[in-house]
């Protein structure tokens, strides 16, 4: 199933353009851009939930990072986009290192607390930047230039350029989670204990995993800056975290590209069901719980 909804994902994505021109609709590509961006997102999530077994709260506050890198330095007389996104993707996992270090000490709920904590720590402190607008956020002036070209202004080529970033990702993930590094943290998932006896720093290896995690869920935040036109606290907000969790649990933790895949479903059903009523979200959580159990009831055992 699991491979399924990310080769449809995948489809959808890639027919976005086509879709968009054939219905003569330039939000449809739109929609579909950000929703690659969601699955980049929730790639990045689904690394340190799935392979790692450390579930997130806090998560949000790397794509605000990723997305105030390209605010500030909008507009600075260089390569917006040869600068602004190594700078957000460093700032990212600048901010990971000693979150995740402290964040580490801890398991389970505390953890989970705790990464809240320091993503609401995040949204307060975007919350206080008068410069840029403060609580009320700040418009993008234009898409940042890339090797002094006007491309990412492009809304195909942006597309491109976001799906050629998450296949990237996903095969990264999928790279990393099958190599000594991958075992160590998947095993270290299920007996810290055993690992730590074998002679592996169990801390030390969670902890650049929670780095990589926060550095790509900072390129994810550049690119839905890009994408909206817009920054704001909200980003960084604890919903924003919790539907990324969402996504994740709902594609799957196991894999990326399933993560990938709840990410778009996600994305595209919730625009559709508040397209068709207002009261769209009521049925989206309807869906989500019929999702969840329908999970529940593949994954348990035959009688």
């Amino acid at each position: 199933m699991t491979r399924l909804a990310a080769a449809l994902a995948a489809a959808l994505l890639l027919a976005a353009p086509l879709a968009a021109w054939a219905a003569g609709n330039a939000y449809l590509l739109a929609l579909g851009t950000r929703a690659a961006v969601f699955a980049l997102a929730a790639v990045s999530l689904q690394f340190v939930v799935g392979f790692a077994g450390l579930v997130s709260l806090g998560h949000a506050a790397f794509l605000g990072i990723g997305a105030y890198a390209l605010l500030m330095l909008g507009g600075a007389g260089l390569d917006e986009t040869l600068v602004s996104l190594p700078v957000a993707v460093l700032a990212g996992a600048l901010f990971a290192w000693p979150t995740g270090w402290v964040a580490l000490r801890t398991r389970g709920v505390t953890f989970l607390m705790i990464t809240l904590a320091f993503g609401q720590m995040a949204y307060f402190v975007a919350e206080a930047l008068a410069d840029y607008g403060g609580d009320d956020g700040m418009p993008l002036d234009r898409a940042p230039p890339l090797a002094g070209t006007a491309l990412l202004a492009q809304p195909v080529a942006f597309h491109l350029f976001v799906l050629l970033l998450l296949a990237a990702a996903i095969a990264a993930a999928r790279l990393l989670g099958a190599s000594r590094f991958g075992r160590v943290l998947r095993a270290a998932r299920q007996d810290a204990g055993r690992v730590a006896a074998l002679g592996f720093d169990v801390t030390r290896v969670r902890l650049i995993a929670y780095v990589a995690a926060g550095a790509a869920g900072a390129l994810a935040g550049w690119l839905l800056a890009v994408t909206t036109g817009f920054v704001s606290p909200a980003l960084l907000d604890w919903r924003v975290a919790g539907q990324l969790l969402v996504m994740v649990i709902l594609g799957g933790v196991a894999a990326p590209e399933g993560a990938a895949a709840g990410a778009v479903g996600l994305v595209l059903a919730e625009e559709a069901l508040s397209a068709a009523s207002e009261h769209g979200r009521i049925a989206l959580g309807a869906l989500l719980l019929g999702a969840a159990l329908l999970r529940l009831r593949l994954r348990a055992p035959a009688r």
